[in-house]
């Protein structure tokens, strides 16, 4: 096997399927990226065994085959070359020489056979979504995900096909974020799934403002086809527990408060909150909000915030990390605090299908 690449081009593509890799693997072709070479491209391929990634990437082949080398320390030696085109040759016993203007490196690989091969997806479910709508999809809900290990299906994402609309849920039980978008599918692929963290991340890595993404499901895996590049995932087994029951049915109280003003204040009021008491407090009176953060062995930090509220005066308090996670996840300009009293929990809303369900502290006189 024996090809010539850019060095950009190839450390982009060996970027893009790293970070599977695992760092603490028992079985030593899991350290190790697939490179097969054919057709005037290098595919790219990497696995833990739950997720796999590949991806590929033009070259000048001048001997196609295939083999594996240590993912991690290839794309150290690619980053540090000091030319633009790099010249590979592996020989029968899969040792790499790697030639670079005066650079040579030689690396030892290991035999392709032994690479676990990606599922395949045939008579899997499809569906077509907007990479862009997916993208934004994730971000407005991914941080909410648990990442206690002993309520495993809480460390994913719930992704639900049901009536014509694609809703993504994350919850970690302190606090829910969903979004719910229309997407069109035939009622025969209406299903629900959970999509593990590591996949989730690998995704919004990969995915792009244009075009669409493929994703297609099987009955215990999950494949998402977008820009040359491939994800596949185990999904997490087991009922997700119903989110809807804790999105209060009706509020009593809204604030239209302005997100970046808001955002900010809380950010600096919080450099007062405590390990012991991570709270703020939130003092509704109309048209303002004073927010509090004290601490008996700190200190006290108030700000207040001009919003549009004309209700009954009232305090809340929240984590202030979970209070910002959504604030700075969002880019409209108002965002909406739905309340009832507080000792219930608050939701923030937009104008789009968007949700956040945040469980309130013991407020401390």
């Amino acid at each position: 096997m024996k090809f010539r690449i850019s060095k950009e081009s190839f450390l982009e593509a060996l970027q893009q399927v790293q970070h599977v890799v695992s760092s603490r693997t028992t079985l030593p072709i899991l350290s190790n990226v697939l490179l097969e070479a054919g057709g005037g491209m290098i595919k790219l391929t990497t696995t833990d065994l739950d997720v796999g990634v590949s991806g590929t990437v033009a070259a000048e082949i001048d001997k196609e085959g295939s083999t594996t080398l240590p993912a991690r320390r290839l794309a150290q030696i690619i980053r540090e070359l000091p030319a633009e085109e790099v010249e590979m040759d592996i020989d029968a016993k899969n040792v790499a020489s790697i030639k670079c203007g005066p650079s040579f490196f030689k690396i030892i690989g290991l035999g392709q056979d032994e690479f676990p091969p990606l599922p395949d997806f045939d008579g899997a479910k499809e569906f077509t979504i907007s990479q862009s709508l997916l993208k934004d999809a994730l971000k407005k809900t991914s941080y909410a995900i648990s990442n206690d290990e002993t309520r495993y299906v809480l460390n994913g994402i719930f992704t639900s096909f049901k009536e014509s609309k694609m809703t993504l849920v994350a919850t970690d039980g302190r606090r829910l974020a969903m979004v719910e978008n229309e997407l069109e599918f035939p009622a025969s692929h209406e299903t629900d799934v959970i999509i593990p963290t590591k996949a989730v991340q690998e995704l919004a890595r990969l995915l792009g403002d244009e075009g669409e993404v493929k994703l297609s499901l099987s009955d215990s895996q999950v494949r998402f086809d977008l820009n040359n590049s491939v994800l596949v995932s185990k999904l997490i087994e087991g009922n997700y527990p119903n989110y809807r029951q804790v999105i209060p049915a009706e509020t009593t109280e809204r604030v239209t408060v302005n997100r970046e003003a808001f955002l900010e204040t809380v950010r600096r009021v919080s450099l007062l909150s405590s390990d012991k008491s991570n709270s703020v407090k939130l003092v509704f009176a109309p048209n303002q909000i004073d927010i509090i953060a004290t601490s008996p062995d700190i200190g006290e930090a108030r700000e207040s915030v001009t919003v549009g509220y004309e209700g009954k005066e009232f305090a809340i308090a929240f984590n202030p990390d979970f209070l910002q996670a959504p604030l700075k996840n969002l880019d409209t300009e108002n965002v909406y605090l739905d309340l009832i009293d507080e000792m219930s929990p608050g939701v923030i809303r937009i104008d789009s299908s968007f949700l956040y369900v945040i469980m309130p502290m013991r407020v401390t006189q």
